[in-house]
């Protein structure tokens, strides 16, 4: 029973990936005018589709939409009865059906006309009706379907989900679409926070942020590290940073037997020590404490005078890390 399980798992694959291949046959001038009219689209790009194919639809509009080309999904059965408000004589239809004779979306065909809206065909059958009315035809290539039965849509909607891919893909590569503008529309997402956030959203400022003089004995710097919590305290000398004191400064102090009450923490600092800006992003803040292996930071700004300050705890909480 194993070997019957994995035969048609292998069979499936292969016939798909049989489908994929011959999409490459395709991706010609007709792929490239697609592009152009998608490209040049002053509204919204409208996918739409029945059934598996509204599925897949569906998925190709949130594509498009997440990499830089506005656009949604309009189910034909709704945009019959009322949805068809969501167009405008700007938009450019996607119009995705196997056969392409698929009732709901022939039916919204007199109003595209009447609206002078252009469509895009995806469908198996270039003869089909759907496909004879289109600006331009994406005739996809399906071997066979991999259901046994050839019967339920598998070859067919994965081949057309890969199309959908190559054109939000292909549309984002003219675009100059960046990391920096997916992050703007994925807030919620981890490439967002990485993206998004600098140090100055993510930072303590204020009577949170622990500083001491110059002057302060160890024993007072050793108090204001433990009542912050960070691990670390800012040296300054008239306003301005002048080194760093951390725990790792307390071991060293201790090894050589230095009298932590009477010296100043001036005379064993860090001199200067490694900070960060307010507007420099928390994730390169997380890559330089990760190549130095320190676990906190301090914020100045451009006169070196201490702003704010943050932990690794606080990037963990923040989801950068």
């Amino acid at each position: 029973m194993t070997q019957t399980f994995t035969a048609s798992a292998l069979r499936v694959i292969d016939t798909e990936l049989q489908g994929v291949q011959e999409l490459k046959h395709i991706i010609d001038a007709t792929f490239t005018q697609a592009c152009e009219l998608l490209l040049q689209c002053t509204g919204k790009v409208v996918v739409s589709g029945m059934g598996k194919s509204g599925h897949v639809g569906n998925k190709i509009a949130a594509t498009l939409a997440s990499t830089g080309t506005p656009a949604f999904f309009m189910h034909p059965g709704e945009a019959n009865h009322g949805d068809l408000g969501m167009l405008s004589p700007n938009d450019v239809v996607i119009a995705i059906s196997n056969s392409g004779e698929t009732g709901e979306l022939l039916g919204l065909l007199p109003v595209l006309k009447r609206l002078h809206i252009p469509y895009i065909a995806i469908t198996q059958k270039p003869q089909s009706t759907l496909a004879q009315h289109a600006q331009l035809v994406l005739s996809i290539p399906v071997p066979a379907e991999a259901c046994t039965l050839g019967l339920a849509p598998t070859t067919s909607t994965t081949v057309t989900l890969v199309l959908g891919d190559a054109l939000a893909i292909a549309l984002l590569d003219a675009k100059g679409f960046t990391s920096e503008d997916f992050a703007l529309s994925h807030p919620g997402g981890s490439l967002g926070r990485k993206l998004l956030l600098t140090c100055a959203d993510i930072m303590r400022t204020g009577a949170d942020v622990p500083i001491v003089t110059a002057s302060t004995s160890v024993t007072d710097a050793l108090f204001a590290i433990s009542e912050k919590g960070l691990g670390l305290t800012g040296v300054v000398s008239e306003d301005r940073l002048v080194g760093i004191f951390t725990d790792g400064d307390l071991r060293r102090v201790l090894d050589q037997k230095i009298d932590i009450h009477s010296s100043v923490v001036h005379s064993v600092m860090t001199p200067n020590g490694i900070t960060v800006t307010p507007d420099m992003l928390a994730v390169d803040a997380l890559n330089i404490m990760q190549q130095k292996a320190i676990s906190a930071m301090l914020v100045v700004n451009d006169k070196q005078q201490v702003v704010g300050a943050f932990n690794m705890h606080m990037l963990l909480s923040a989801g950068v890390v």
